[in-house]
């Protein structure tokens, strides 16, 4: 077992004002995505100028805040909702759904894309390296907090958690999800955007790509308390992730079946 590093999440306090880790690593996964597209920008020959950059970041902000939080509470928890609807807004209690956050910029970039005249899949491509970064340093944040950790463990690196009521070995399935979500999707992507691909092969990539590596990271990590499993072994996680696996697998090959020129047609006689 190795010890869990006793990491405070409270980065800075001066008074009343704290400076906490994970909000620093949400800050930093949202700077260094939006440098990773300016980049990709000039690379796609996008051309979006500062001012549509600026703009498509506050479009992207609006959708993943109102369908992270929509997700959560559709998906995880609707009657506690329904008995305290106030806490709908209470996001300082937490509570954000990655699969419903996704959905909401999904659609906040196609009603950007609409109203400025851009090829969604030329905006999405662009987009979709950056996303893995956030993911990376949404998950060492969860390590810090010492949250959302895995399933009981004697491998010789599980922990013990502090705020685990048990006490107990678990696996750092925080780092599992970094490694697999953050690190190796963000290569898998960065490797592809050098292939001249089919319009929406990153972006049906990265659907496709994050819904098995939640899956997989599922199996290590812990349910949340008021969820628990489905049945047997299966969460909640997995059961929206499966979707993503097998659609974005299907949308990739609709792309090169499209794109593969047609057969010539047989000669008469």
């Amino acid at each position: 077992m190795i010890p869990y590093p006793q990491i405070s999440p409270t980065l800075i306090a001066l008074g009343p004002i704290q400076v906490r880790w994970y909000g620093l690593m949400y800050i930093m996964g949202f700077v260094f995505g939006y440098l990773l597209l300016k980049k990709r920008n000039e690379e796609t020959g996008l051309n979006l100028d500062k001012t549509l950059l600026m703009d498509f970041a506050f479009y992207l902000f609006v959708g993943v805040l109102l369908g992270g939080r929509m997700g959560y509470i559709l998906f995880y928890n609707p009657l506690m909702f329904l008995a305290n609807p106030m806490e709908i807004v209470a996001l300082w209690h937490g509570g954000m759904s990655f699969h419903g956050g996704l959905i909401g910029t999904i659609i906040a970039g196609w009603v950007f894309c609409w109203q400025k005249g851009i090829h969604f899949y030329t905006l999405a491509d662009a987009v979709m390296p950056s996303i893995p970064i956030g993911l990376a340093l949404g998950r060492i944040g969860n390590f810090i907090n010492g949250e959302l950790w895995g399933r009981e463990s004697n491998v010789p690196w599980a922990m013990i958690f502090p705020m685990d009521p048990r006490q107990v070995p678990r696996h750092p399935s925080q780092i599992y999800e970094f490694l697999l979500e953050g690190v190796l999707l963000f290569t898998i992507l960065m490797v592809l955007r050098r292939f001249k691909l089919p319009h929406g092969t990153l972006f049906w990539t990265f659907i496709s790509f994050y819904g098995l590596f939640r899956i997989i990271g599922e199996f290590f990590r812990e349910p949340d308390a008021h969820l628990s499993f489905i049945f047997s072994q299966i969460t909640a996680g997995m059961i929206l992730s499966l979707p993503m696996f097998l659609g974005g697998l299907i949308m990739i090959a609709v792309g090169f079946a499209r794109r593969a020129p047609a057969a010539p047609a047989p000669q008469a006689g």
